[in-house]
Protein backbone atom coordinates (compact mmCIF):
# COMPACT_ATOMS: atom_id res chain seq x y z
CA UNK A 1 0.00 0.00 0.00
CA UNK A 2 1.29 3.40 -0.66
CA UNK A 3 1.30 6.33 1.75
CA UNK A 4 1.23 9.76 0.59
CA UNK A 5 4.39 10.27 -1.43
CA UNK A 6 4.97 13.82 -2.77
CA UNK A 7 7.28 14.20 -5.35
CA UNK A 8 8.04 17.65 -6.18
CA UNK A 9 7.69 18.92 -10.04
CA UNK A 10 10.91 20.09 -11.51
CA UNK A 11 10.46 23.63 -12.69
CA UNK A 12 14.20 24.38 -14.45
CA UNK A 13 16.99 25.90 -12.19
CA UNK A 14 18.73 24.70 -9.14
CA UNK A 15 15.80 26.85 -7.14
CA UNK A 16 13.60 25.26 -4.60
CA UNK A 17 11.02 23.06 -6.19
CA UNK A 18 8.17 24.82 -8.12
CA UNK A 19 5.48 22.93 -6.46
CA UNK A 20 4.83 19.55 -5.05
CA UNK A 21 2.09 17.37 -6.51
CA UNK A 22 1.01 14.08 -4.85
CA UNK A 23 1.35 11.19 -7.57
CA UNK A 24 -0.53 8.87 -4.96
CA UNK A 25 -3.55 8.34 -6.63
CA UNK A 26 -1.75 7.38 -9.55
CA UNK A 27 0.83 4.71 -8.63
CA UNK A 28 0.04 1.53 -8.17
CA UNK A 29 -4.06 1.49 -9.32
CA UNK A 30 -3.29 0.24 -12.60
CA UNK A 31 -4.33 2.44 -15.45
CA UNK A 32 -6.36 5.86 -13.66
CA UNK A 33 -5.26 8.69 -16.00
CA UNK A 34 -4.13 9.31 -19.17
CA UNK A 35 -2.08 12.73 -20.49
CA UNK A 36 -5.08 14.63 -20.37
CA UNK A 37 -5.87 14.55 -16.95
CA UNK A 38 -2.83 16.49 -16.39
CA UNK A 39 -2.54 20.49 -16.49
CA UNK A 40 1.54 20.17 -16.25
CA UNK A 41 4.38 17.46 -18.12
CA UNK A 42 5.70 17.75 -14.83
CA UNK A 43 3.04 16.77 -13.16
CA UNK A 44 2.80 13.44 -15.55
CA UNK A 45 6.52 12.96 -15.50
CA UNK A 46 6.43 13.11 -11.26
CA UNK A 47 4.07 10.02 -12.07
CA UNK A 48 6.22 8.34 -14.41
CA UNK A 49 9.21 8.64 -11.72
CA UNK A 50 6.93 7.15 -9.44
CA UNK A 51 5.57 3.79 -10.97
CA UNK A 52 8.51 3.28 -14.05
CA UNK A 53 6.12 0.39 -15.62
CA UNK A 54 3.91 3.38 -16.73
CA UNK A 55 0.76 1.69 -16.66
CA UNK A 56 -1.25 4.30 -17.44
CA UNK A 57 0.63 4.44 -20.56
CA UNK A 58 2.25 8.38 -20.04
CA UNK A 59 5.43 7.22 -22.03
CA UNK A 60 4.04 6.19 -25.10
CA UNK A 61 7.48 6.03 -26.82
CA UNK A 62 9.52 4.50 -24.05
CA UNK A 63 11.63 7.44 -23.82
CA UNK A 64 11.18 7.96 -20.60
CA UNK A 65 10.04 11.27 -20.72
CA UNK A 66 6.03 11.37 -20.38
CA UNK A 67 3.45 13.51 -22.20
CA UNK A 68 6.10 15.37 -23.72
CA UNK A 69 3.18 17.73 -25.63
CA UNK A 70 1.60 19.25 -21.83
CA UNK A 71 2.46 22.57 -21.49
CA UNK A 72 5.16 23.34 -18.66
CA UNK A 73 6.46 23.56 -16.10
CA UNK A 74 8.42 20.63 -17.50
CA UNK A 75 10.94 17.67 -16.11
CA UNK A 76 13.24 16.98 -19.21
CA UNK A 77 15.04 14.55 -17.59
CA UNK A 78 14.16 11.04 -18.97
CA UNK A 79 13.20 8.24 -16.35
CA UNK A 80 15.23 4.82 -16.68
CA UNK A 81 12.62 2.25 -17.93
CA UNK A 82 14.62 -1.16 -18.20
CA UNK A 83 12.08 -3.09 -20.40
CA UNK A 84 11.03 -2.77 -23.94
CA UNK A 85 7.08 -1.58 -24.75
CA UNK A 86 5.35 -2.63 -27.18
CA UNK A 87 3.61 0.41 -29.93
CA UNK A 88 0.66 0.78 -27.22
CA UNK A 89 3.34 1.81 -24.18
CA UNK A 90 2.43 -1.38 -22.37
CA UNK A 91 5.64 -3.28 -21.25
CA UNK A 92 6.61 -6.40 -22.93
CA UNK A 93 7.06 -9.27 -20.29
CA UNK A 94 7.47 -12.19 -22.38
CA UNK A 95 10.55 -12.72 -24.35
CA UNK A 96 10.19 -11.52 -28.18
CA UNK A 97 9.82 -15.02 -30.11
CA UNK A 98 11.60 -15.33 -33.93
CA UNK A 99 8.67 -16.32 -36.41
CA UNK A 100 9.32 -19.81 -37.60
CA UNK A 101 10.72 -20.25 -40.93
Amino acid sequence: MIAAITLTACGGGDGPPARPFDVAPYVHQGHVVDCDAFKAQADAQAVLRADALDPNALDRDGDGIACPGLPGPKDGKPVQRDFLTDLDGAPITEPIRSPPT
